[in-house]
């Protein structure tokens, strides 16, 4: 799903929900009723308007056209509900794996320049950092201080 998103330049953001269901329907080629019936299920959630209307952003677009595309392989909607949950639940991994690799990185930056500076009177509880290897990986060592 992700990756895909592409609207036209001077559209609306892709979470701006602008289309109404008969524009969302052509889009898609889904039937209208077929998309009350998805929002029912909460496949998908399109916004509404002050009078209840239903507006899709190109987002639910997207989403719809996934939904299609799985259902159209003989998915049950069961079945496609639990495929999207997992892709939002990777989605989160992956962008947690990133905070964590950044965090990461700007430790061991904070932990080398602090060697740097204090080389003389280095703790003995201090890690001893392995320097990266080759694949990208480093590996630190914790040390029980003796005393």
């Amino acid at each position: 799903m992700s990756g895909r998103l592409r609207s036209a330049p001077g559209a609306p953001g892709p979470d701006v929900p602008v289309y109404v269901i008969s524009v969302a329907a052509e889009l898609t080629g889904l039937h209208p009723q077929t998309l009350r019936s998805y929002d029912r299920m909460g496949l998908v959630s399109p916004g509404r308007t002050g009078g209840g209307g239903r507006r899709y952003s190109w987002r639910d677009i997207e989403l719809l056209r996934e939904v299609a595309e799985l259902t159209a392989t003989g998915i049950g909607l069961e079945g496609v509900r639990r495929i999207l949950e997992l892709e939002h639940q990777v989605d989160a991994l992956q962008r947690r794996v990133t905070e964590l690799e950044h965090d990461l990185t700007a430790t061991e930056y904070a932990l080398h320049q602090s060697l740097a500076h204090n080389k003389t009177t280095v703790s003995k509880n201090l890690p001893a950092v392995r320097p990266t290897t080759s694949t990208g990986q480093s590996v630190t060592v914790w040390r029980r201080g003796r005393g």
